[in-house]
């Protein structure tokens, strides 16, 4: 559980930081982004943690500086937990070849196709190894954690909350996947990491876990550009819209009007999605 300090900055009384760590998981280094809020600072109690969950190409940095989370956060007393989208380093052939799968689109999949079978297991290193090695090194509550993200990192924050559901007490996204089975980044993602039966796809897809198994947790929220140019092709909020009437499922869809895909959407709306969390947290 040890960890190296690549940077911290002071930022609104609490600290910024970017650590380091050797992961069983995904048998390589991997960067992760954390902020402590001041609260966490007095070391008196632990505080809730948010888990952010990136997009294609993303590393844990891109969040870091572009949403500008970090104010809101001080003023809640919110850590925020960003991991990189995948493993880096293992020089696997191909990997580097595609924006959308390999290096920077880990998916938040644990694979079982090989080569990628040897450490593209995100899906086990966010809810797993990630949370573990936080706890250690970090004044944060294990049993207070959220997670919320962006894009496929919005369609990881979702499907880990479906199939976690005792382990976040809350859950959010912008311009989530929301149903990667149904889309072209999706059905190359899941065919490349785990195989060609369909049947196995279904437990990281959030509309068709909401199918599948319901949803009793907490009130979901997503918010999604009418600008998206993603939005018809990829991103499909109106099938995840469709089941979770059908589930009778709490969600609030929010159709932002003019916003694109970009973190100066995300920036916007940040505000809104950290305290919707810390309301649960």
């Amino acid at each position: 559980m040890t960890i190296t300090t690549v940077s911290q900055n002071k930022c609104y009384g609490g600290v910024q930081g970017t650590y380091a760590h050797d992961s069983a998981e995904t048998q390589c280094t991997m960067r992760f982004g954390v902020f402590l809020p001041p609260q966490a600072q007095a070391q008196t109690s632990r505080v809730p943690a948010l888990y952010w969950l990136s997009g294609l190409t993303c590393t844990e940095e891109n969040f870091i500086v572009k949403a500008g989370a970090q104010r809101v956060a001080a003023e809640l007393g919110l850590a925020i937990v960003v991991p990189d989208t995948s493993p880096r380093g293992l020089k696997l052939p191909g990997e580097a070849a595609s924006y959308d799968f390999g290096l920077g689109a880990g998916f938040y999949v644990d694979a079982t196709e090989e080569p990628w079978a040897r450490g593209y297991r995100m899906y086990s290193y966010v809810t797993k190894e990630l949370p573990k090695v936080v706890s250690v090194n970090f004044p944060v509550d294990p049993s207070r954690a959220g997670i919320f993200g962006h894009s496929m990192g919005g369609h990881g924050a979702l499907t880990i909350a479906l199939r976690n559901p005792h382990a976040y007490r809350s859950v959010s996204a912008f311009a989530p996947i929301c149903a990667p089975m149904c889309c072209p980044w999706g059905e190359k993602a899941l065919a490349g990491y785990l195989g060609g039966d369909r049947t196995r796809w279904r437990d990281y897809d959030t509309t068709a876990l909401l199918e599948d198994r319901g949803w009793s947790g907490p009130p979901l929220l997503v918010d999604q550009g009418s600008k998206d140019p993603f939005l018809d092709e990829q991103l499909k909020p109106d099938l995840l819209k469709q089941a979770c009437v059908q589930r009778n499922i709490p969600l609030e869809l929010r159709m932002q009007e003019g916003y694109d895909h970009s973190y100066f959407f995300i920036a916007s709306f940040i505000e809104d999605h950290l305290r919707f969390h810390a309301r649960l947290l």
